[in-house]
């Protein structure tokens, strides 16, 4: 093997070295959709886990979530104020909230603004 072969093996060996690197972030932290290539935020765990406690559900359709650190900003909004336990699905824009007490439109929208993003409907169930 001559030094020519040599120096192609090893530039081929730091690209593959790189591009594991940003399967691996991407898969850790999610998608960088965000502006940040930072883990995303650490989520709020809510402590009453008895869905009978709350009885108040809406469906939020929500624009502007696009990756997992978008659905765990937006879910932390809502849990992070008592009462509430939130539920992001990015594939379909939508946020599952259920409430101990009644919201308003405005609240709800007040919230999700406040997480960076906006509500095209809400659902009452």
């Amino acid at each position: 093997m001559n030094v020519q072969d040599t120096a192609i093996i090893v530039i081929l060996l730091v690209i593959i070295a790189l591009a594991v690197y940003g399967i691996i972030r991407r898969i850790r932290y999610g998608s960088s959709c965000c502006g940040s290539k930072n883990p995303g935020e650490k989520r709020i765990r809510i402590k009453d886990k008895n869905r009978s406690h709350y009885p108040y559900k809406y469906i939020l359709e929500v624009e502007g979530m696009h990756c997992s650190n978008c659905a765990r900003r937006i879910e932390n909004a809502f849990n992070s104020a008592g009462g509430r336990w939130a539920t992001a699905d990015v594939g379909r824009k939508e946020v599952t909230l259920i409430s101990k007490h009644e919201e308003t439109d405005g609240e709800l929208k007040r919230i999700t603004e406040s997480a960076g993003y906006s509500i095209k409907n809400i659902i009452k169930q």
